[in-house]
């Protein structure tokens, strides 16, 4: 089996147009429909029904092209493996984190891999666990650290628990509802700052405020970014919810105080690692990982 034809049959397979497919692989139109009747040949069957400006995979297309992409992922992996392998090199990362482990867990695992590793390039995005993902699958980044819980349970991701950071509603000091007990609805009246939300937690909040069902409850600012969350609590009325680790600073300096809510469940952040099922880790992303795993354990200690 050719991997460049197949790498020809995926081009169409995406773009579904055979002069945009062709530009793509960097061929002439006419000998990318060579390559793929040459493949269509090969293996005996139609592979795409061909109509006036419109190209479609046929039900054995769709079996093919499966399998064509598995085929071209594993060669890849083979490729960047006998690299890192024959020259002996740890190789360059990229991988993603979500936001409170970007805050929480990141400054000390970057400090330790480049005191350790000062020769490799990291490059480390930070976003929300949906983003990532997309990334994740696009092949652009190794890895990437967030809450798991909305994560979906699919074939094709390996998920390692980092376990649960725990966390609550924080104020400024001088806020209007320190000092005593306080219900969920007022707390929301004063505009919450948060990260995007897992599901379950969302669910939960509504519930607790008793919203009509299937209504979420309205975040005053959603942000990926925990110092921006930070600052707005800091200086205005507005309620923060994070983790203890993501704010342990200001609350030791007394810069932001807990509430006390009345009937509020447990809160936390359940963090993990997630990566392709069947990819091997580049040996980088195999020290990054135990890295970030010992500073998980150390913050949840």
């Amino acid at each position: 089996m050719d991997l460049r034809r197949l790498g020809h049959l995926v081009a169409l397979a995406d773009d579904l147009h055979f002069a945009r497919a062709a530009e793509r692989v960097h061929l002439s139109q006419p000998a990318f429909s060579r390559s793929i009747q040459a493949i269509e040949r090969t293996l005996g069957i139609r592979l795409f029904d061909r109509d006036v400006g419109d190209v479609r995979p046929t039900p054995a297309g769709e079996f093919v092209i499966e399998r064509a992409r598995r085929l071209l992922f594993d060669a890849r992996c083979l490729q960047r493996d006998v690299d890192l392998y024959r020259n002996s090199q740890l190789g360059d990362i990229a991988f993603g984190v979500g936001p409170f482990p970007a805050a929480t867990l990141m400054p000390r695992a970057m400090s330790t891999l480049r005191r350790q590793h000062p020769g490799v390039g990291l490059r480390v995005e930070v976003s929300n666990w949906r983003q990532l993902l997309d990334r994740l699958r696009a092949e652009d980044i190794e890895f990437f650290v967030a809450d798991i819980r909305d994560v979906p349970q699919d074939a094709a991701l390996d998920i390692r628990p980092l376990g649960r950071q725990p966390g609550r509603f924080f104020v400024r000091r001088n806020h209007p509802l320190v000092g005593r007990p306080c219900q969920l609805t007022e707390v929301w009246s004063c505009g919450i700052a948060a990260t995007k939300l897992p599901s379950v937690v969302k669910a939960g909040l509504a519930s607790l405020l008793g919203l009509p069902k299937g209504q979420e409850p309205r975040l005053a600012l959603e942000c990926d970014d925990v110092a921006i969350l930070r600052a707005v609590a800091l200086s205005t009325d507005t309620v923060l919810a994070a983790t203890d680790a993501s704010v342990q600073h200001e609350v030791a300096a007394g810069k932001l105080v807990p509430l006390r809510i009345k009937g509020l469940p447990s809160l936390f952040s359940e963090m993990g690692v997630v990566s392709l099922h069947n990819r091997s880790p580049s040996p980088m992303a195999q020290r990054a990982i135990a890295c970030i795993e010992q500073v998980a354990g150390d913050v949840n200690a």
